[in-house]
């Protein structure tokens, strides 16, 4: 490579990568503002359906296979249990919204978000049907075509936990550190 040709590089790489940086930032702003936002808007719309009777009766035969939230039924009845979940949705959707005015409770919503979708995906290998196997590869049903989407907003929702955690530790993670040493440790 001659020296005309690798300065040339150098030059292309120096030029690029400023305004690569700035996009890059740019865009990762928006990722975060649009799944958080995104997370808000699907929570609310989904918790409040959540109080309507086919709706209750929609989420019942995957709530009714999971082994972690069949037992509500016994204590709250259909309607009961949407309803509580329709509660937890709209709190979820909430928290989310106050990145602006507190990272903490912003970071509380996005992992109960997280907790969320972990269940939700989890109804995936609970309900009947929702996978089956079809020429040795696994194929979703109509129930795992409905609950798949759910994966996604579960990789949003860690992003937005990720995010709102960092912005809630302010801009000296150094004392964090300093506050968080056992007491034994600092008197060495």
């Amino acid at each position: 490579m001659s020296t005309l040709s690798g300065d040339r590089a150098a030059t292309d790489r120096a030029v690029l990568e400023v305004p690569s940086t700035r996009i890059q930032s740019m865009l990762e702003a928006a990722a975060v503002s649009v799944s958080r936002y995104g997370l808000v808007v699907v929570l609310l719309l989904i918790g409040v359906l959540k109080f309507t009777p086919g709706e209750a009766a929609g989420i019942q035969p995957l709530v009714a296979h999971s082994p972690l939230m069949s037992w509500m039924y016994s204590l709250l009845g259909v309607q009961g249990v949407s309803s509580v979940i329709g509660v937890i949705e709209l709190a979820t959707a909430a928290l989310i919204a106050l990145r602006p005015l507190s990272p903490k409770a912003s970071f509380a919503g996005s992992v109960a978000a997280v907790v969320t979708f972990l269940l939700t995906v989890s109804f995936l290998f609970s309900t009947p049907g929702a996978v089956h196997w079809n020429y040795g590869f696994p194929v979703l049903g109509d129930a795992g075509q409905f609950l798949i989407k759910d994966l996604v907003l579960l990789g949003a929702s860690l992003w937005t936990a990720a995010e709102s955690h960092r912005a809630a530790q302010g801009p000296r993670p150094w004392l964090t550190f300093f506050v968080t040493i056992p007491m034994s440790l600092r008197r060495r």
